[in-house]
Parts: C-alpha cells; structure tokens; sequence
C-alpha cells in the first residue's frame, strides 16, 4: 500500500518537472524562431528565377519576389476617398473598347472644365485617376485618341526602358527620341506592360534607379539651379531622395518640345508654377488655340513632384515611398507595399510613424484642408469662365484681334494656373498653402483680364499684361 506522504511529494515534483520541461521547449522555439527570423531578415531574396536588365515582365519578377508582386496586382483596386479614387463603373465591352470597367468622369462632376478646355482633347474625355495596373489600357482607349496622339504620350503610362533600349540599339536617350517621334499606335506596339519592377529597379541588386530620360536631364537642369553642375541622378542621389524620384519620372509636368515632340521637364527655372510659365512664355509654346475665344493655351499635366517639393514633407525628408508606399512587416521582413495608394487607406503604415494622433483625426485633418482646397479651385474655375464668357461675347460681336489680345494672355495664365492645381492629384494636400497661393493668383488673373478685356473695347491702354 502507498505511502501517503509520497504522494504527496510526488506532485509538486512532477509539476516541477513538466513546468521545466515547457520552460526549456519555449526557449528553444524562441531561439530558434528567432535564429529563423535573423536568417530571413538577412536574406534579401529568394531567387527562383533568373531576371536581367532586359526582363520585363512583372510576374517573373513575382517569383523572386511574390510579396511586393501580390501588392502589385492590388493597384487594380478600386477605392474611394473622399477626394480620390474611383468607384468602378460597369460599361459593356466592345471591339473598340474591351474595358468592362472605367472610372467617374471628371467633366460631368466638374462642369467648367469643359470651357476651360474647349477645343482640346481633355474636353472630350477626363476621368478619375486609377491605380496603375489600368495607366497603359486608360490610355489606350480614351477618347483623347481620337486626335491622334504622339509616341511622347506613352512615356508616362508603360513600362518603357528595354524598348527605348531595343529601339536605340542600346542607346536608351536615342530610343527614347525615336519613341517620341512615332505615332501613338506605333510606340504601342514595342511596349506589353504598364509600369514595372524594370522601371525602378536594379535587377542584380534591387537598388532603385531612374530609366527616364527626361526626368534625368530635368533634374539635372535644377540641380545646376544650386550650383551642382553634372549631376547624375543614378550616380548622386541618395537612397531616400531616389525612393521620391522613381516617382517623379512619371508625376510631373511636362511639354512636347518642338516637331519631334521630345518629352521635356520645364525646370530650367525652378520646379514652381510660376518657373513653369515663364519658360512657356519664353518658349513661345503653346498647347492649343481655345475654340471660344482664339487664346493660346497650356495644358497643365500632373505635377505632384513639383508641388510636393513646396510642401512641410519635402522639407522635412519626408519621400513620395514614405506616404504611398510605407513599410511593412512580413515575418522578419520590412518591405515596401507595393500597392502604391492614397496614404489615407493605410493610415497607421503611412502617418503613424511621424504622426501620433489617431487615424480618425488624421484622415479628419487631411479631409478638412482638401475640403477647403475644392472649395477654391471651384471659384477660381467659376472666374476662369466668366472671363471666358466676356472674351467670347467681344468676340462674337466682332472684337478685333487687337482688343482681344491681352485678355487673352491673362486666360493663358489664369488657365494653367488654376489647371496646375486641379491636375495635382494631393487634392491640395502636398502643399496647401502653395496650391492656396497659385489659386488666388488665378483668380486675380482672371479679374486682371475682364479689366483688360473692358478697357480695350472702351479704347483705353491697359496699364499690364498678362504675358509678362
């Protein structure tokens, strides 16, 4: 029979046992998670495939890389802010048009648009921005087209280096001149894929670069600004400057220069609105000739690059990767999300890193000062067509072309001022007090033509004008 005194010591000695025991399992599946997880970090990449410098294709890219892939494809969603994004629209498919979604169009929602480009392609068809898996096939299929667009027009809407390479015979800037000079429907056919890991990566070692050639010789052009003469940007630029620029290649302001239609940057200047058009005026450049009142026209495209570097985050060193594409943990792994969206459907990734106060009040701050910012691009537009409307009243009742003409400049400038800002797709927000600045100044232009306008058809000399 048992001795009760043994048993009892038998039970906090077994418990000891089995405590040790799970003790000793635990720090052994800790050190070993975390020998795991060291390994992982250090681990750059898996390769399964091999890619090179002329693999365009982002799914082979994939298999090396299936994370920032997987975010990749998610550029095909569709989600609304309260000032970006787009709702998908249904549409029924056809030979000419195989979309069975599009995005809302901007010129039922924003009426004056239309005046504001009478006689232009944007007239026709402007929609809400989508994310960049749709950037080549939107611009395949608008109605933009139908005037017959250049070979420039696809520099920013798909994946072009091994062409320009291929069509330069290894020389990327003369691929990138015969590019531009083809017709829309020709460089179309030397490109597959809208923008890619090519675009802004190394393949050997994942570094970001510039494949842009434009981009390259503008940046170049501002950096002599601040006495840096040759600069390169693959060569000179840091790590958080390039993880803005790979950006910048595509989001910025641009003309088509001369009858070859070279892409080109107007920063000889500086990156403001106001360095932009001085360098038009100096240019003599024009986009169109505006079908109501005769004034020739610019054409404003998407400076989010110029603007942002106005702004409290480019100050602060804040890069475009840092707000549209934040880190994330995957394992042990920090990785860029490639699904490059607004900042406001990640707060915690994108803002909490700086910014400390709760999702809701940041996405209540940022609704607040693009809330305002609509408000005001809405009356500068409303200004814009009234001076439209008088210009095209004094035409019709049979104005000479001398009493129109400085009105017009002031429409010139008024027009690429207000179309600056309603092209930059921050909503106002990359900076609000420089994008506040250019709005009134439109306003002010527009006023300062009516008065033009009225001292004209009165035989009275204007005191300015707006092609100053």
């Amino acid at each position: 029979m048992s001795n009760p005194s043994q048993i009892t010591s038998f039970k906090p000695l077994a418990f000891v046992a089995l405590l040790s025991a799970l003790m000793c399992f635990f720090v052994v599946y800790m050190l070993t998670n975390i020998f795991e997880r060291q390994q992982e970090a250090r681990t750059a990449f898996q390769q399964v495939v091999e890619i090179d410098d002329n693999t365009t294709d982002p799914a082979i890219w994939g298999r090396n890389f299936p994370q920032q892939y997987e975010d990749y494809l998610k550029t095909a969603d569709m989600t609304q802010t309260l000032y970006g994004g787009s709702e998908a629209i249904p549409v029924a498919p056809t030979e000419a048009d195989p979309r069975n979604l599009v995005s809302k169009s901007k010129l039922g929602t924003i009426p004056q648009l239309k005046r504001m480009w009478a006689g232009y392609g944007f007239a026709k068809d402007f929609r809400e921005e989508r994310g960049h898996a749709y950037m080549l096939s939107d611009q395949i299929y608008t109605e933009r087209q139908k005037s017959g667009q250049p070979g420039t027009c696809i520099n920013c809407h798909a994946s072009t280096y091994v062409a320009m390479k291929k069509i330069g015979d290894g020389d990327l800037f003369l691929g990138f001149e015969k590019l531009n000079q083809m017709p829309y429907v020709e460089a179309r056919e030397h490109l597959e894929h809208p923008v890619a890991c090519i675009d802004c990566h190394q393949p050997e070692t994942m570094a970001l670069r510039v494949t842009r050639p434009a981009f390259m010789e503008g940046i170049a052009a501002v950096k002599a600004l601040d006495g840096k003469e040759n600069y390169d940007v693959n060569k000179h630029a840091t790590r958080q400057e390039m993880r803005t620029y790979v950006c910048a290649q595509c989001h910025v302001e641009y003309y088509f220069q001369g009858d070859k239609k070279r892409l080109t940057y107007p920063w000889t200047r500086g990156l403001t609105v106001d360095d932009a058009f001085d360098y038009y005026q100096e240019a003599g450049f024009k986009d169109w000739t505006h079908a109501e009142t005769g004034a020739p026209m610019l054409k404003a495209q998407h400076p989010e690059f110029e603007v942002w570097s106005q702004g409290i985050h480019a100050r602060s060193g804040v890069s475009c990767s840092d707000c549209h594409m934040p880190y994330k943990r995957i394992g042990a792994m920090k990785v860029s999300d490639h699904q490059v969206r607004s900042p406001l459907l990640s707060v915690n990734n994108a803002c909490a890193t700086c910014h400390k106060q709760s999702d809701i009040e940041l996405i209540a701050r940022t609704e607040n000062i693009q809330t305002r910012h609509r408000k005001l691009v809405d009356i500068a537009l409303d200004a814009l067509v009234d001076l439209i409307d008088d210009l095209k009243t004094a035409k019709d009742a049979g104005a000479t072309a001398e009493q129109l003409k400085d009105a017009q400049q002031w429409q010139r400038k008024a027009s690429f001022y207000v179309d600056y800002v309603e092209a930059e797709n921050s909503s106002g927000f990359h900076a609000g007090q420089e994008t506040a600045r250019i709005l009134g100044q439109s306003i002010n232009y527009s006023r300062k033509g009516q008065n033009a306008l009225r001292k004209s058809l009165a035989g009275e000399m204007p005191t300015e004008s707006g092609a100053e």
